[in-house]
């Protein structure tokens, strides 16, 4: 099924160098709750050693993050409905900033796991509004261009601020990675004020009608598929850094690389992603679902050799298109709750964290070794194989439906 655009979107184009800035100002945001999110994972180890933990019970780090971005997106972006979209992404950066400079000075684990749920929560409602903006400044045909391309933030961070940051955790301690995501959404504050136009059209909401959305069997449907679906990638890459120095036994300076090429597999997803959420949709998200559960299946394989290893991870991250594409379709199911319903495919989607790195630390702490972080993994993008299949079943009768209402009409 191609992409249609909503009806509901209103956009006024923006061309040439002030798209182009307007997109990276956005994108910075994705960038650093990027390297907030995913980060963690890489200092895992650092994490548990100073709290005299095992690096399973440090994941719960990872858990608190995910469970936070759940919860805050559909309230923080209900709370937003009424205010410009611009000042509402400014809002959330600032909470951002505060609550990763917080999670920087946490004197405890229970803090820690506090400071990163707060975290959380405006990750969701941010990715939301970011998306909407960048929508109304292109043309609906280009919806899937221009959300990729502030969703390339979040994939640029895996390549780039991920490794940066777990460097400097390394070197420097556990705290230090936190302090810089704070910067980066300081830094992201100013790039939105700097260079997003200030007269991009708004379609006023209210509270009750972004809740509509929770009424809409279609976004249900379509934030199951990523919750599930998605899981797959999570349950392997929240333990990458147990996987590469023990699995793998290679030395502890080799995890922000393997991080590196995670997020340059996330980077291609993106231009993937994008790409088929203008063309395919529903098609393509189960191209991507298929393509992750054999990448799974294989992966334990491939954990065998250090060349073949990397290529896995590179692989695995392309699951990533996922995101984009799904968030494309909540567009176009939203009505008029698209505030709220692009906010909640990033609680989708870090359910689908939560998910996948409980699920990895199950089968790990039960005796079955590294290697079934990928079997787990597996079964979960098979699971969303199956919820995709229902999804399109349900949209074919919703199509039949509207077309039976306006023949009677």
């Amino acid at each position: 099924m191609s992409a249609k655009p909503v009806e509901t979107v209103q956009y006024r184009p923006v061309t040439g160098v002030t798209l182009w800035l307007a997109l990276i100002a956005l994108a910075a945001g994705g960038f650093g709750i990027g390297t907030g999110e995913f980060a963690i994972m890489g200092i895992l180890p650092e994490v548990a050693q100073y709290h005299q933990m095992t690096e399973p019970q440090a994941g719960r780090l990872i858990s608190a993050y995910a469970l936070g971005v759940v919860i805050g997106a559909p309230i923080l972006s209900v709370w937003g409905a009424r205010l410009p979209r611009l000042w509402l992404a400014i809002s959330l950066m600032v909470m951002y900033a505060i609550t990763n400079f917080a999670s920087a000075l946490a004197p405890t684990f229970n803090w820690l796991m506090l400071f990163r749920f707060l975290s959380g929560l405006p990750h969701g409602a941010y990715f939301g509004v970011a998306a909407l903006i960048a929508a109304s400044m292109v043309e609906p045909y280009r919806r899937g261009y221009a959300v990729g391309r502030v969703m390339m933030g979040l994939t640029v961070a895996a390549l780039v601020g991920n490794p940066i940051a777990i460097w400097l955790g390394q070197w420097a301690g556990w705290r230090w990675p936190f302090a810089l995501v704070g910067g980066i959404a300081v830094l992201t504050i100013y790039l939105i004020r700097r260079f997003v136009p200030r007269d991009l059209p708004e379609i006023h909401s209210s509270a009750r009608q972004e809740l509509s959305a929770l009424r809409n069997p279609r976004v249900w449907m379509t934030l199951a598929i990523g919750g599930i679906g998605c899981g797959g990638m999570f349950a392997v890459m929240s333990y990458i850094a147990p996987i590469v120095t023990e699995g793998a036994g290679l030395p502890t300076q080799v995890v922000p690389l393997a991080l590196s090429v995670f997020g340059a597999g996330m980077i291609v997803a993106n231009y993937i992603g994008g790409w088929a959420a203008d063309r395919w949709l529903f098609r393509g998200a189960g191209v991507i679902l298929l393509w992750g559960l054999c990448l799974l299946l294989m992966f334990p394989v491939m954990m065998r050799h250090n060349v073949t290893l990397f290529i896995g991870i590179f692989t695995v991250g392309t699951i990533g298109a996922l995101g984009t594409i799904l968030q494309v379709r909540l567009m176009d199911v939203a009505a008029n709750a698209q505030t709220l319903a692009a906010s909640l495919n990033h609680s989708a989607f870090n359910f689908a964290n939560a998910l996948g790195a409980w699920l990895g630390g199950v089968v790990i702490d039960a005796g079955f070794g590294l290697q079934s972080t990928a079997w787990a993994g597996a079964a979960l993008s098979f699971s969303g194989l199956i919820v995709l299949w229902l999804a399109w079943r349900q949209e074919k009768a919703w199509q039949r439906r509207r077309a039976a209402d306006a023949h009677t009409a």
